[in-house]
């Protein structure tokens, strides 16, 4: 139910780097939103055309969707997914732009239905 797209200007590195990159931000969506992880969905992509204040330094755009997604939680998770992409890639916390959404119930489809 959680689902965190995570784009970027920086090479992912390795197919074993980028796993447990994937993995260790798995973890970090599931526990501040106190989800199960078996359900925490993860993707990310190297997109080298991107811009942000007018350069191509560095830079991150997330998108962070889930069922009843805590708006108290948000500069939580905020911190948490940008100190995350400056460890792994060096991009600067200013660099990254994180989009969070509330998805409703019965516009999220699962296992040939909806939750």
């Amino acid at each position: 139910m959680p689902l965190l797209n995570i784009q970027t200007n920086v090479d992912l590195g390795s197919q074993e780097q980028c796993n447990d990159f994937l993995a260790e931000a798995s973890v970090v969506v599931a526990n501040i939103l106190s989800k199960p992880e078996s359900y925490v969905m993860v993707m990310a992509q190297c997109n080298p055309h991107m811009l942000f204040a007018g350069n191509n330094e560095p830079l991150a755009y997330l998108e962070l969707k889930s069922l009843g997604l805590p708006e108290d939680k948000t500069a939580d998770l905020s911190k948490a997914l940008c100190d995350m992409m400056n460890k792994h890639f060096q991009i600067d916390n200013n660099r990254v732009y994180i989009e969070f959404k509330n998805g409703e119930r019965h516009l999220w489809g699962w296992n040939g239905g909806t939750f």
